[in-house]
């Protein structure tokens, strides 16, 4: 079953001078095994959205579902459902504080009061997919490791929780350009392999593009556009509102679709436009190539 957000409103301090409504009447349904992606300029509601996923935020009007359990109350179902759903936050790394990658790892199962064979497989089975190995990594101080490395022991952990929905904020924030490609890589096969539901937050129109088959505009507290990327990324009306700008290889091929070449202009990655860009000039009989 989705996660389901119905009539969604949040407003922080309320009845206070510096009251805030942050979400406004947010109805959204994140289906099983999908991966979503969430974009919306500074102050949008977006990280307000992804913290009611999981129950760290509760609606001041309205209601969040997961699995068709209400995050609302505190029963044991309740519990569980807020459990199904894994939090990545921006920065994680700065959340790391054991002495040793496994530790930190392991801290979440344990606190599931888990036997120590199902720890220590929970820790091998996460190491292992955010390809850091068990033998290599285990008593080594989170803190010795390179950014990207540390991102990849925060994920671990939350996955050693084995989540059925995975939440993401902002993942490849301040990481440099190999650390980035890697780790979405492994967040593609996460989705891939694992059949996994994740959502994901990021101001990046390009790795939105290339990750999610379903985008998510937001500006002030609403829903803008919620639409696959050949859609979305055409919604020219709603991006300008959201104070969002198209990928670079959309922008690009719509540029040269204005000045008369007639390339089909839903390409979200650089291979992508060049075999459009090379299909239209071939049909246009400019070039061979």
């Amino acid at each position: 079953m989705p996660i389901e957000l119905k009539n969604v409103t949040y407003t922080y301090m309320k009845g206070t001078p510096f009251e805030r409504t942050a979400l406004k009447d947010v109805s959204l349904t994140i289906a099983d095994g999908s991966l979503t992606a969430i974009a919306g300029h500074t102050g949008s509601g977006k990280s307000t959205l992804v913290q009611h996923l999981n129950g760290i935020l509760h609606p001041t009007a309205g209601e969040v579902l997961v699995d068709g359990v209400s995050l609302a109350g505190k029963g044991k179902e309740n519990l569980l459902a807020r459990r199904q759903v894994g939090m990545v936050f921006q920065y994680p790394e700065q959340q790391l504080f054991e002495e040793t990658v496994a530790a930190d790892i392991a801290f979440g199962p344990k606190n599931l009061e888990l036997s120590d064979e199902e720890i220590e497989r929970r820790v091998r089975s996460a190491m292992e997919f955010v390809q850091l190995d068990y033998e290599t990594y285990k008593d080594v101080s989170p803190f010795r490791l390179s950014g990207g490395q540390m991102r990849r022991v925060a994920i671990a952990g939350v996955l050693a929780l084995e989540p059925a929905y995975l939440v993401l904020d902002e993942p490849t924030a301040g990481l440099d350009p190999q650390s980035r490609e890697e780790l979405l890589r492994r967040i593609a096969e996460l989705h891939r392999k694992k059949k996994l539901t994740i959502i994901f937050v990021s101001h990046n129109m390009e790795d939105i593009a290339r990750m999610a088959e379903r985008v998510v505009f937001m500006h002030d507290g609403r829903i803008l556009v919620d639409a696959p990327p050949s859609e979305a990324f055409f919604a020219d009306k709603e991006m300008r509102e959201a104070g969002l700008a198209a990928p670079p290889t959309v922008a690009l091929l719509s540029r040269l679709r204005e000045a008369g070449l007639a390339v089909e202009a839903d390409a979200f990655t650089a291979d992508e436009a060049a075999k459009r860009i090379v299909k239209a000039i071939r049909k246009k009989g400019g070039a061979t190539c």
